[in-house]
């Protein structure tokens, strides 16, 4: 007879991925939400899939955007979303009698499913730790489609949070376990910072505090009950150990995603990465039930900071009250004394203090704090709590009487979470907007909106022409584009002849990675435009020019320590699994 632990984690297996499907469902039947920022990620697909058939596996600059100006997008946005999203789109629109479109309008359903089904599995190992076997299924399937979850899949749209949802409670076991270990912290850092910049920040901080209580708590026995023979021994130093462990840890997951962190924090300098936090994306705009004006675009945000509001409230008092029905349970021992609960308790008391104007200060100073942009991104932390301890605290009910319909179970409570939750955040597609027309524009060498925190520092946007050709001569290197049907980005190798000397203006907007060789020599490009166009000095006669993206410093050194951080994070999973042996 198959045990009965392993008989509940094979349901898993098809429970979950059944769980995630009935989540997407709405989408595969009634097609895409176009979220708040589903143009911008959808382009991003387009773009990584057309520099993937090119050859280019980890392309850096972006052609389309800013109307084939161009601009380093890849340098700054997390890799791990688009890379996903263009292998999507390539291989779906390769698929036998799927058109372009068809696939690429299945690409973004897929992500979501993809995410959401890697945020149950993840759920499934944290409650499997604390919550108990019985109770796992039913915490993976409230945590994949709680209300934040598919808020962000529905409204929002940020496939880069909507998979970095799917690390965070791998971060909480890794620092909530018995036994701490380097890997087990730093495979999920890494994961975060390569998917999403606010869910790195949140889960660094979230990471940093735990860590805090768990030191704390050690000096007293930490939460966990021990006999007290083990009590010499748990107060002999775990509080170094600990800090060691998790430092360790965090610097080796830092390391392992260097390849992107390295470039995306020093080549900030040369784009506009303030803009990213100006207007409604400002912290102190965005706690919870403000209202910031009247006008058309204050009222459509205060809508979503209205939405956003009342889910953090939600799940905010869900939380506390499953916490304290938790603590109680413990207090009459009817549940084992290795649940968190206090540094559980105390997360998620400091996540509702954060969402509220008198954090100011701290939003205000905290490093890099600014760049959360809504302080309700902190759900991210509050939901895997609100998924663990709310089965937890059912688990009279949770256990072996539910063991056989607990597969029923799970796939209706997702249909109940999900219904209300479409028909609230799904966001209707204008008809410019649908996948279609998005892919027709992409297609079209039109070019595509520049991003203001990606433009680089010696551009305008506001001086940027929609309909510049790839390039053209000019007496002057300030001159604007003569009118022509020819619109598309600059090539990378060309030959022009021009009857005397002149200025060459190519649609690519100037960045500190492009070398250009003239006739074989480097050539100068110090002449800036407002629009932030190159513009190069030929000679009369005929010129070729050779336009190359550099490998920099900052990429070569983020590649070195990437290369040197992976085999030393097999080396820490291997002590691991021999630590586990021993014991």
């Amino acid at each position: 007879m198959m045990p009965a632990t392993a008989s509940r984690d094979r349901r898993c297996l098809y429970v979950v991925p059944l769980a995630a499907l009935v989540a997407v469902m709405p989408l595969v039947l009634r097609g895409c939400s176009c979220g708040h920022d589903f143009d911008f990620h959808l382009l991003n697909w387009m773009e990584a899939a057309r520099q993937f058939s090119h050859g280019t596996l980890h392309p850096q600059w972006a052609f389309s955007p800013a109307f084939n100006a161009g601009e380093p997008r890849f340098v700054f946005y997390p890799p791990l979303s688009w890379y996903l999203g263009a292998a999507l789109g390539l291989l779906l629109t390769h698929l036998p009698a799927v058109t372009e479109a068809q696939g690429w309008t299945a690409a973004p359903i897929a992500f979501t499913w993809i995410a959401l089904t890697a945020s149950g599995f993840a759920m499934v190992r944290l409650a499997h730790a604390f919550a108990g076997a019985n109770a796992a299924l039913l915490a993976a399937v409230l945590y994949l489609a709680n209300p934040y979850m598919l808020f962000t899949a529905y409204e929002r749209t940020a496939y880069g949070e909507l998979l970095a949802a799917a690390w965070i409670p791998l971060l909480l076991l890794a620092i909530l376990r018995e036994k701490i270990t380097v890997s087990g912290i730093a495979l999920p850092v890494a994961l975060l910072w390569l998917s999403n910049i606010p869910a790195a920040i949140i889960g660094t901080y979230a990471l940093a505090l735990l860590a805090a209580i768990r030191i704390a708590t050690s000096l007293g026995g930490g939460w966990r009950e021990h006999p007290a023979s083990e009590m010499r021994e748990i107060r002999r130093g775990p509080s170094l150990q600990l800090a060691l462990k998790t430092i360790a840890g965090f610097a080796l997951g830092l390391a392992l995603a260097a390849f992107y962190i390295v470039p995306a924090a020093y080549e900030r300098r040369y784009v506009q990465i303030a803009m990213a936090t100006i207007a409604d994306m400002r912290i102190d705009r965005n706690f919870l039930f403000l209202h910031t004006g009247t006008s058309p675009d204050d009222v459509l945000h205060d809508q979503v900071l209205h939405a956003a509001s009342l889910i953090a409230v939600l799940q905010l008092a869900l939380s506390t009250a499953a916490l304290v029905l938790v603590f109680l349970q413990r207090k009459r021992r009817a549940l084992a004394p290795t649940s968190p609960t206090l540094p559980l308790a105390i997360l998620t008391a400091t996540v509702a203090f954060l969402l509220t104007p008198i954090s100011a200060a701290i939003w205000n100073h905290a490093p890099e704090a600014e760049f959360v942009q809504f302080p309700w991104r902190l759900l991210l932390v509050v939901a895997p709590i609100f998924a663990l301890t709310l089965p937890a605290a059912s688990s009279r009910w949770v256990g072996r009487k539910t063991f056989a319909v607990q597969p029923l179970i799970a796939i209706l409570l997702a249909t109940v979470l999900t219904l209300p939750a479409y028909r609230l955040f799904r966001q209707p597609c204008d008809p410019a907007d649908t996948v279609p027309a998005r892919l027709a524009l992409f297609e079209s060498n039109a070019g595509t909106d520049p991003t203001d925190e990606y433009t680089p520092v010696t551009a305008d946007n506001d001086a940027l022409k929609p309909n510049d050709p790839p390039y053209w001569l000019a007496d002057s290197p300030a001159a604007s584009a003569p009118a022509t049907a020819l619109r598309g980005p600059a090539p990378m190798h060309l030959s022009v002849t021009s009857p005397r000397a002149q200025a060459l203006i190519l649609n690519l907007r100037d960045y500190p990675a492009w070398q250009i060789t003239l006739n074989g020599a480097l050539a100068s490009h110090s002449v800036q435009r407002p629009d932030g166009l190159i513009a190069i000095a030929i000679p009369a006669g005929s010129s070729t020019l050779d336009i190359g993206y550099a490998q920099s410093f900052d990429h070569t050194l983020g590649d070195a320590i990437t290369l040197f951080a992976f085999p030393l994070f097999l080396f820490t999973c291997r002590l691991r699994r021999q630590a586990s042996d021993v014991s």
